[in-house]
């Protein structure tokens, strides 16, 4: 190559680099631009791929995709304990389940209009007023995959459901599913690691997991199985 080929090739690639960062969309562009856009990525495959913004940009929407991903994928049966969850609160805010750590964690799908609702009710809320100061937390999760028995909305509507029926239970979560494709992640998980007789599917409301300090479920308890019935076991994680 002549040093006059070498320079008219130069001031083209200089040319392109500078349209590729001024340029809109490919469907935008003019006949020339695109043909320019073809002649830049010959000359500058590697210059023209990203800036160091787009390139950090990409990072973190892959990273965001790996997170939202979770549940599709599988990784969920690979999660080291509960703490790798993020959940949604009743009013849509995300709570990483990391802020329990060093808690004895009881986990509920909680339903209004279900027979089993009057005394879990009360008896989770007994749980949680003998062993709350000393470090139980109840992680409530309302779900209406049941006989649509959970039919009050997130946020106030459930607020106020709870308070009116004087249930002092503990934490409240955004509605969810714990069965089928669309299950909640931390459920899917949950169900792995402990899995129910005739299945691991969540047979009714008010089934309940139990998690030690370290995040990790140990036991499952059956929908009928009275809340103080499991005080023994908390007893021994606290």
């Amino acid at each position: 190559m002549s040093l006059r080929q070498f320079q008219n090739i130069s001031r083209q690639a200089l040319r392109c680099y500078s349209m590729r960062r001024t340029m809109g969309p490919v469907l935008e562009m003019s006949r020339g631009q695109r043909q320019c856009l073809r002649l830049c990525t010959v000359l500058l495959p590697v210059s023209c791929a990203a800036t160091p913004s787009s390139a950090a940009s990409s990072a973190a929407q892959h990273s965001t995709a790996a997170a939202i991903d979770m549940s599709a994928n599988g990784d969920y049966k690979n999660a080291a304990s509960i703490y790798e969850f993020t959940v949604k609160d009743t009013h849509g805010n995300d709570i990483s389940l990391d802020k329990y750590k060093g808690k004895v964690v009881l986990v509920v799908n909680i339903a209004s209009k279900c027979g089993l609702t009057k005394n879990n009710y009360q008896k989770l809320t007994d749980l949680k007023e003998k062993y709350g100061e000393r470090g139980l937390v109840i992680l409530n999760f309302p779900c209406n995959q049941f006989g649509s028995q959970m039919p009050e909305a997130d946020g106030e509507a459930m607020v106020c459901h709870l308070r009116d029926s004087k249930a002092d239970i503990g934490e409240v979560f955004a509605k969810i599913d714990v069965n089928g494709d669309d299950a909640a992640p931390l459920y899917k998980y949950l169900k792995a690691k402990q899995t129910g007789t005739l299945g691991s599917g969540i047979k009714w409301n008010f089934t309940k997991f139990l998690v030690n300090k370290e995040g990790l479920p140990i036991n499952r308890y059956a929908p009928t199985t009275d809340p103080m019935d499991i005080a023994k076991d908390i007893e021994k994680l606290l």
